[in-house]
């Protein structure tokens, strides 16, 4: 597995991932979702979460 990261273009704001993550490494910036690539522990439960596929690892 790798880092998960988040298609900008894709993203529809809606938090499912903020919410899912166990460490909270899902945050909003600038209206998107954003991963922080040093707290994320590559568990994949944003991947399998986000409703539009727009994010992956």
């Amino acid at each position: 597995m790798a880092k998960a990261v988040v298609d900008k273009d894709t993203c529809i704001a809606c938090e499912a991932c903020v919410g899912v993550c166990p460490v909270t490494a899902i945050s909003m910036v600038d209206g998107k979702a954003f991963v922080d690539p040093d707290t994320c522990v590559e568990c994949g439960a944003c991947v399998a979460t986000c409703p539009v596929s727009a994010i992956s690892q």
